[in-house]
């Protein structure tokens, strides 16, 4: 960045939005993420658990103020080469650390594969995608409701939303891996779509009882700096798009 303070207020030849914040408004980035509209059940509280995403769920059940000119201000001071923000005061990333003690997720354990990006290739070999959907969830959405292998949440919350009195345990097994699958696809895992969920979660909910044994905490982290990377080339080339980042971002 060099010893000129000036620099710092600007980003390969772009003014830099601290610097405007106030008189550019439309340069600020709207958040597009969605609020999981499925109630917590204390049923689902050992697969939560298990999975060390009960943390996050408990948090999930209150709304965050999302601040669009400090997490855009941010945004165009994040450096990709380095993931670190530069700040006046110098370099400030977001750390596992964070990650872990904000969000509650487990840092040790198996890393969360390739199915993330390329969730056909996963499956190729196996059962068909939404064969394995509507064994593990019990249903499969009408194709209104599909986007190639993406559902919209407004399916999920209406079909998910409440899980019946005296449901057997198969059945609130099917619950808790539709809630997990809602908590990641909007709150860890989220994309600019802001309204789906990509069944990339089918391999981990099938195993509910192994979802712990994953670093949950650094696969949020590394998609968190993916988004920022993806944001900032956006920003740079004059497009708008919509924020969907992890609760990190959220105050």
């Amino acid at each position: 960045m060099g010893d000129d303070p000036a620099h710092l207020y600007r980003l390969d030849g772009v003014a830099h939005i601290a610097g405007v914040i106030n008189d550019e408004p439309q340069r600020c980035i709207r958040s597009m993420r969605r609020q999981q509209g499925m109630r917590l059940d204390d049923r689902y509280v050992p697969y939560l658990q298990m999975a060390g995403l009960y943390h996050l769920a408990r948090l999930n059940e209150r709304w965050f103020r999302l601040d669009e000119a400090l997490v855009s201000a941010f945004v165009e001071r994040w450096r990709p080469e380095t993931h670190t923000f530069h700040m006046p005061f110098g370099e400030c990333p977001i750390t596992l650390q964070d990650v872990a003690y904000q969000l509650g997720l487990p840092v040790d354990g198996r890393y969360v594969s390739g199915c993330l990006s390329e969730f056909h290739l996963y499956i190729q070999g196996g059962r068909p995608a939404w064969v394995w959907f509507q064994e593990l969830l019990g249903v499969v959405p009408p194709p209104c409701q599909v986007q190639k292998y993406a559902v919209n949440c407004s399916w999920f919350q209406e079909t998910f939303g409440e899980c019946p009195d005296g449901a057997d345990d198969e059945t609130v097994r099917r619950y808790a891996r539709a809630y997990i699958m809602m908590l990641l696809g909007t709150q860890l895992f989220g994309d600019k779509s802001g309204n789906r969920i990509h069944i990339r979660w089918l391999p981990y909910v099938a195993r509910l009882e192994e979802m712990g044994t994953y670093s949950w905490a650094s696969a949020a982290l590394a998609w968190l700096y993916r988004c920022m990377y993806q944001v900032l080339t956006e920003l740079l080339s004059g497009s708008h798009l919509g924020l969907s980042l992890s609760p990190l971002a959220n105050k």
